[in-house]
C-alpha cells in the first residue's frame, strides 16, 4: 500500500527555522551563552542608570530577546520582544527603526516556534513600513520579505513563497551581489519552497549550488552552511538517494553535536531528521530508538507542545506503524494529532500529515470506517491548501482508493484513481 511518508520537514537551521535575522548570528553555543550573559547585565545596569523606557535600555532588551531566540529560548524571547516592542511603539514610534527592527525579530521568533499566521502578519506589517521608510531595495527590507516567504512556504502557500522568494533573490544578486550570504540565504529558501511544491530535483540542484557558495565564502561550519546541507539533506531523500541523505545527516549531526552541543534544538531537529532517514531506509528500529531518544530531549528542554517535538513524535508513530506496533502508533498519533489541531490548526500541513498517516493506521487496524471518514476530510483540505497535484494530496487520495476497496466501495475506488491519473497525466 502506497502510504504517506513520515513528516520529515525542512529544518532550517540558524537564529530560527526559516528566518534570517538581520544582525551578525553566532554559530557557537559558548558564544551564545556569553553574549546572552553579557547582554542581561548591561541590561540590569541600564534599567537601573538610564531607566527602563530609555531608548538604550530597550535596545539592550530587544537584542536580548533576539539572543534567546537564537539559543532556541523562545518564551523568553517572545516575552521580552513583545515587551520590547510595546514600549519601542510607544516612546519611539511604530516607524522608528529600532523598532521596526525589535518587531521583525518577534515575527522571526513567532516562526520559530510554527506561529506562522502571527508570523506572516506581523511581517506583512513590518514589509510595509520598511518599503516606505527604508525602500524596497534596502537589506533589511529585503530580509523581511524573504522571512515572510518562508511563512508563506510554511502556511501551505507555496506559490506565493516561490513568487516572493524569486524577487527577493533576483534584488538581491543585484544589489548586494550572488556570493552574499543574505542572497544565500535567500537562495536556500528558495530551494525548500522548490522541495514542499514537490520539485525535488530543481531544490536540489538549487541546495548543492548554495552550499558550494557557502562552504566557500562561509565555511563549513558556519550555521547558515548547516541549514543548507540539513535541508539538502532531506532533498536527497525524496529524491530516493537515501544514502547520500544518510552521509550527509550523519556529518551535520556530528558537527552541530561539537559546535552547538547534544541537547540544542537545532542539533535535535537534525537528528530527527537523521531518524526520518533511517526511516526511508527501513532500518526501523534504529529510526525508532533515535526518534526515542530524540523525543525525551526534546521534552525535556522544549516541551511536549513545542511543534518540533509534535513532529518528532507524529514520525515516532509512524515508524511504529512500520514495526507492526499498532496499538503505539494510534495512541501517539492520535495524541499528535489532537496537540497539533490545538496548537498549529486543523490546516496546518504537517497536522494534516499526521491526520493522513493515522487514517493509513486505521485502515490496516482494520477500521475502515474511521479510516475513510478521516482520509476524506484530510484529502478535502489538502487539495485546498497544498492543491490537488501536490505529492501529500496525492500519496493520501492513494491511500483513500485502497481504504474504499476494503470497504467495498470499487465505484468509488475507481473514480478516485481515475482522478490521479488525470492530475498526474497534467502534471507531465
Amino acid at each position: 500500500m502506497p502510504r504517506d511518508q513520515p513528516a520529515q520537514s525542512i529544518v532550517i537551521h540558524g537564529t530560527s527555522p526559516g528566518v534570517h535575522n538581520y544582525e551578525k548570528k553566532q554559530g557557537d553555543q559558548r558564544l551564545s551563552n556569553a553574549k546572552l550573559a553579557e547582554l542581561s547585565l548591561q541590561f540590569q545596569e541600564q534599567k537601573a542608570t538610564l531607566g527602563e523606557n530609555h531608548p538604550d535600555t530597550l535596545h539592550t532588551m530587544s537584542n536580548l530577546a533576539n539572543t534567546y531566540n537564537k539559543m532556541g529560548s523562545c518564551k523568553e524571547a517572545e516575552k521580552l520582544g513583545v515587551q520590547a516592542m510595546a514600549k519601542q511603539k510607544q516612546i519611539l514610534g511604530e516607524e522608528h527603526p529600532d523598532t521596526l527592527r525589535t518587531m521583525s525579530n518577534l515575527a522571526n521568533t513567532y516562526h520559530n516556534i510554527e506561529r506562522f499566521k502571527e508570523a506572516e502578519e506581523l511581517g506583512v506589517l513590518v514589509m510595509r513600513k520598511q518599503k516606505q521608510i527604508l525602500g524596497e531595495d534596502h537589506p533589511e527590507t529585503l530580509c523581511t520579505m524573504s522571512n515572510l516567504a518562508s511563512a508563506y512556504n510554511e502556511l501551505g502557500r507555496s506559490m506565493e513563497a516561490e513568487e516572493l522568494g524569486v524577487l527577493v533573490v533576483r534584488t538581491q544578486k543585484e544589489i548586494l551581489g550572488e556570493d552574499h550570504p543574505d542572497t544565500l540565504f535567500t537562495m536556500s529558501n528558495l530551494a525548500v519552497t522548490y522541495h514542499h511544491m514537490g520539485r525535488f530535483k530543481e531544490a536540489e540542484e538549487l541546495g548543492a549550488l548554495v552550499i558550494r557558495k557557502q562552504k566557500q565564502i562561509l565555511g563549513d561550519e558556519n550555521p547558515d552552511t548547516f541549514r543548507t546541507m540539513s535541508n539538502l539533506a532531506v532533498t536527497y531523500s525524496a529524491l530516493g538517494w537515501f544514502k547520500e541523505a544518510e552521509e550527509l545527516g550523519v556529518l551535520v549531526m556530528r558537527k552541530l553535536k561539537r559546535i552547538l552541543g547534544e541537547d540544542h534544538p537545532d542539533t535535535l531537529l537534525t537528528m530527527s531528521t537523521l531518524a526520518s532517514t533511517y526511516h526511508r531506509l527501513k532500518r526501523f528500529k534504529e529510526a525508532e530508538e533515535l526518534g526515542v531518544l530524540v523525543m525525551r530531549k526534546q521534552k525535556h528542554i522544549s516541551g511536549e507542545d513545542h511543534p518540533h517535538t509534535l513532529r518528532t513524535m507524529s514520525n515516532l508513530a509512524w515508524t511504529y506503524y512500520q514495526l507492526g506496533k499498532f496499538k503505539e502508533a494510534e495512541e501517539l498519533g492520535v495524541l499528535v494529532m489532537r496537540k497539533q489541531k490545538q496548537i498549529l490548526g486543523e490546516d496546518d500541513p504537517h497536522t494534516l500529515s499526521t491526520m493522513s498517516n493515522l487514517a493509513v493506521t486505521y485502515c490496516d487496524m482494520g477500521r475502515f470506517k474511521e479510516a475513510e471518514k478521516l482520509g476524506v476530510l484530510v484529502m478535502r483540505k489538502q487539495k485546498q491548501i497544498l492543491g490537488e497535484d501536490h505529492p501529500r494530496t496525492l500519496c493520501t487520495m492513494n491511500n483513500l482508493t485502497l481504504t474504499y476497496r476494503k470497504l467495498g466501495k470499487a465505484a468509488e475506488a475507481k473514480a478516485l484513481e481515475k482522478s490521479i491519473q488525470k492530475i498526474r497525466k497534467v502534471c507531465k
